[in-house]
């Protein structure tokens, strides 16, 4: 727990429970897991939590999850203390994510880091003034071939660098949604300069027959 930062009492709401939709989204979640197992599905139940609190989890959250559950508060919040994808205090707007780990580090994360740093004014950790960013570091998020990378709320910005990066969040500030995905004009993973094996398709090869 060294190092998690939960929100003071001051923001703390006394309660919490879902929506009766979201209630709804829970038990489907709940219904996947056998007889006993139930307490399995507490990851996308505490996702569904923060995701109708702006974001973030209060301890009204945990506690409210942990009945639905039947197990202890303090299991439910070593899970979401644990994951960088849940947050305990609350966070801005937009939740700048920026993986640090080293197949990004090796592609240039510093410079993603510089960039929020040169047009946010925060690094990681903090929140701006104006509580529309928050930026932090994260482990790997699964795309280390388009690193360096970036999440903002369910999207990954890809293959970034400094300017790049500057221009994601400029246009954030501006109200705009930048596009998702690479920035430097890739097609997914594929390589920069396009294909180069199995450019042709032959359909008699792709049968078991004769390649030639």
């Amino acid at each position: 727990m060294s190092g998690v930062h939960i929100a003071p009492p001051e923001l703390q709401p006394a309660s919490f429970e879902f929506t009766p939709e979201n209630m709804a989204l829970a038990k489907t979640h709940i219904a996947k897991y056998p007889e006993g197992r139930q307490q399995s599905a507490v990851m996308p139940l505490l996702d569904i939590a923060q995701r109708q609190h702006n974001n973030w989890l209060p301890q009204a959250a945990i506690r409210y999850i942990a009945d639905l559950l039947g197990m202890p508060a303090i299991r439910v919040l070593e899970v979401a203390s644990f994951y960088t994808m849940y947050n305990l205090a609350p966070v801005g707007t937009h939740f700048v994510q920026v993986c640090t780990t080293t197949p990004c580090w090796l592609r240039g994360s510093d410079k993603v880091l510089s960039a929020c740093k040169k047009h946010l004014g925060v690094g990681p950790g903090e929140t701006t003034p104006d509580g529309k960013f928050t930026v932090i570091e994260v482990e790997c998020l699964g795309a280390c071939v388009n690193a360096p990378m970036l999440q903002l709320g369910d999207d990954f910005y890809e293959d970034l660098d400094e300017e790049s990066t500057g221009k994601i969040l400029e246009a954030l500030k501006r109200g705009e949604t930048p596009k998702p995905g690479p920035q430097n004009g890739r097609l997914s993973s594929e390589p920069l300069g396009g294909a180069t094996t199995l450019t042709t398709f032959n359909p008699a090869g792709a049968a078991g027959g004769n390649d030639d």
